[in-house]
């Protein structure tokens, strides 16, 4: 097969987040925070999560044959399947391998790949495994299958505001309507305690906000001039926010999203790239001379260059947050939930656009990268990516529960985390048709799934297992 695939990139994608949410206000007035603390401080509006009937490995069996039943794939043209998650199952059998009984039925052992973790970034260092594959020499011809599924959770405090859930399938081809930019990329990784999981009896992690916020814009400082010195050194010009149509960032919470922007513009302000209004310029002049340590600190200079760059804010970041915003933080899944955002919303102007990333994994990872879009031929066309991501219908179907619910479901998933010998609740009527949910998990911790059946099955519930 021959090397050096062209417009290698996202054919086709789909989303799963859980049918369970509460609403970011509710939990204000039950956790007795201020008004607007986690609405407007946070810039949260819902937050999905997984009962116990749900989990990454659930969430990941129901997108995959989604994808594939949506797009009309079979199993057997999958050749490399890799898995971002930070959600710890098995310290040693990895997520990927639930997810081959979708393929062993289909006649197909032989593909590639298993888990990549980093926190939030292993869902990216998933994607960029099967894009090089696709890109290489040792591609056999069939399709990269992604998938990046994370629950979020956090103990009762500050943090548990910006939990979430979801999981995220992109295939991953030549000639794609998607096509990766693969020269324009810009890394950073180090070595930093910013946020952490060293506690392998709880699922929850431990947690330093302010310095995690600090190293996700130095990260994002750092990756943007690379992928603006890349640039320059392919384009012949300098980089500047005009040169893209739309900014997708990894999104803990949306008030984070906001800032990062700001930062861009910021950015282009220092380097002289792209012209500034003269009121903006003026503000933003005074905070030229300040440290980066200093920049980082400045509340002053975080306003100032918010209130600068709005109105690019609204036009290139704001289609990006509508899943966010309704369903947290997806750890893995956010940034590409973020990008599934704007092609729902501008699916059929997105022709001939760029869109750039951001991906961040607290560590920490980070890499900005950028994609070319075209609409694509049926069935890998952005029309029809936007028609099976189905976003708000996803949306309005979910069942809001009250916070004390939450709370509650809470406390069970503590005292069933890394448990056995447990069956889940037998009432199904919160999941949708074609949802795979928990049903056991057996005294050798052998974890056992079910299906609940859609119109297109016509073998009812089929039990799945790890190899019952």
């Amino acid at each position: 097969m021959a090397s050096q695939q062209k417009g290698v990139g996202i054919l086709a994608m789909d989303i799963y987040f859980p049918p369970t949410c509460v609403n970011q206000d509710a939990m204000e007035a039950f956790d007795g925070a201020s008004k607007g603390k986690y609405t407007i401080g946070l810039g949260q509006d819902c937050m999905a999560f997984c009962t116990e009937q749900e989990d990454v490995i659930s969430m990941s069996l129901t997108v995959v044959t989604s994808l594939l039943e949506k797009y009309g794939i079979d199993p057997k043209q999958i050749g490399r399947l890799e898995v971002g998650s930070e959600t710890v199952i098995d310290k040693s059998k990895s997520i990927k391998t639930w997810l081959m009984q979708i393929f062993e039925e289909g006649g197909n052992t032989d593909i590639e790949g298993v888990d990549s973790t980093n926190a939030c970034y292993g869902g990216t260092a998933a994607l960029f495994n099967c894009v090089n594959w696709v890109e290489s020499s040792s591609w056999d011809g069939r399709y990269g299958l992604v998938v990046c599924t994370d629950s979020a959770v956090y103990a009762e405090g500050p943090a548990r505001p910006t939990g979430g859930a979801a999981a995220i399938a992109l295939l991953i081809g030549p000639n794609a309507p998607i096509a990766f930019e693969s020269k324009l990329r810009g890394t950073h990784m180090t070595h930093v305690y910013d946020f952490y999981k060293p506690n392998l009896a709880s699922e929850y992690p431990v947690v330093d906000g302010k310095l995690s916020q600090t190293c996700y814009l130095m990260a994002l400082d750092s990756c943007y001039n690379r992928f603006c010195s890349k640039f320059e050194k392919f384009e012949g010009r300098k980089f500047s926010l005009a040169d893209a149509d739309y900014f997708v960032f990894h999104s803990p919470y949306n008030k984070l999203v906001q800032k990062s922007f700001a930062r861009l513009y910021f950015n282009d302000f220092l380097r002289n790239a792209s012209p500034v209004e003269k009121d903006a310029a003026e503000k933003l002049e005074m905070f030229r001379t300040l440290t980066g340590d200093e920049s980082y600190q400045s509340r002053d200079l975080e306003k100032a260059s918010q209130q600068a760059a709005k109105h690019l804010y609204d036009e290139k970041v704001q289609p990006s947050t509508l899943l966010p915003k309704q369903v947290g933080n997806m750890y893995t899944a956010s940034l590409y939930a973020a990008f599934a955002s704007v092609l729902y919303n501008k699916n059929s102007t997105l022709g001939g656009k760029r869109i750039v990333l951001f991906s961040y994994g607290s560590g920490l990872s980070s890499t900005m990268f950028s994609l070319q879009l075209q609409e694509g031929e049926h069935p890998f066309s952005l029309s029809k990516i936007a028609e099976v991501l189905d976003v708000s219908s996803k949306l309005e179907s979910r069942h809001v529960l009250a916070p004390a619910d939450f709370v509650e479901n809470m406390k069970l998933m503590e005292h069933r985390y890394g448990g056995k010998g447990f069956v889940t609740s037998p009432d199904r009527s919160l999941l949708l048709p074609g949802t795979y949910y928990l049903t056991e998990v057996d005294s050798m911790y052998r974890r056992f799934y079910a299906k609940i059946a859609s119109n297109k099955d016509n073998s009812g519930n089929g039990l799945m297992s790890n190899g019952h």
